[in-house]
């Protein structure tokens, strides 16, 4: 594999989540056509909004940020490294943080165990988190010898079934359900804040467009939890097309604040270093 191609893909992922993350925030909850509404001559800006600033990242991105860090300076998974960077971020007061999340980093419970008790009483485990922050893991652990981080949009389709034969059995229908090329967000079942349709429209964004910009402007019009379906879209079209496929007008403004860490503030500049990091780890 060309290592060039390598990077422009690695880094194309963790800047488009970033990107997507940023762009798709302040029509949060929106309703559907949100995106083009806005944007009717379809180049859409970083134009902040909702209690956020231009260019601004979420709580999607500050938290794949902290995955990154924890990955990179435990050389490896180290869960409750990973959980107490959580707690202190939540301890930051960051502006947004999800329902499900704020009660497990809040409880005082221990590491190991928190999740599974919120999880006894609320019964809710389906939220769409462990994909908003995914796109740092994803390249971490990626194999420098084997796929890139994600396939070409031509052969998608073809690398889908073995993603989907590492799903546990209990819910690999379910997941196979939104990944089939006829899927559109029209036959969710749930809200898109859950897990299945967040992906599935991700994927479907990507299908039926042929551009970093087009993907994510799909994605967005879905309305809903724009922020994350952004994200998770910007991650995938990031490293299908690349880093030089997302346009500096969406770069130059991205910035990601990290409550409860000082007044670190990572731009595109960090996070193209974060990737490339954790891209280049087994070397």
């Amino acid at each position: 594999m060309d290592q060039g191609s390598r990077q422009d893909r690695v880094v194309g992922a963790v800047v488009g989540s970033a990107v997507g993350d940023a762009l798709g925030a302040p029509f949060e909850f929106g309703p559907a056509g949100v995106y083009t509404t806005r944007f009717p001559e379809g180049v859409g800006a970083m134009c902040g909004g909702g209690g956020w600033d231009p260019g601004e990242a979420t709580d999607d991105t500050q938290m794949a940020v902290l995955v990154g860090e924890s990955l990179l300076e435990r050389d490896g998974l180290d869960l409750a490294d990973m959980f107490g960077r959580f707690r202190r971020w939540a301890a930051g007061e960051p502006k947004d943080i999800g329902l499900q999340t704020e009660y497990v980093l809040t409880s005082g419970d221990p590491w190991d165990v928190a999740a599974a008790l919120h999880f006894q009483v609320e019964g809710r485990a389906a939220g769409n988190g462990s994909l908003m922050r995914a796109a740092t893991s994803a390249v971490y652990f990626a194999r420098a010898d084997g796929p890139e981080p994600a396939a070409r949009a031509a052969t998608m389709d073809a690398a889908l079934p073995g993603a989907l034969a590492a799903v546990h059995d209990d819910q690999r229908e379910r997941w196979a359900s939104v990944l089939t090329p006829d899927w559109h967000p029209g036959l969710a079942t749930e809200f898109n804040g859950a897990v299945w349709p967040c992906l599935g429209t991700a994927v479907w964004a990507l299908r039926t467009t042929h551009t970093f910009e087009a993907a994510l402007a799909a994605a967005i019009d879905v309305g809903g939890d724009t922020d994350t379906v952004a994200a998770v879209t910007g991650g995938l079209a990031g490293a299908v097309h690349g880093r030089g496929a997302i346009p500096s007008r969406w770069t130059e403004p991205l910035h990601v604040p990290l409550p409860g860490f000082g007044d670190r503030v990572l731009r595109t500049a960090q996070l193209t270093a974060l990737a490339r990091n954790l891209d280049s780890h087994r070397s």
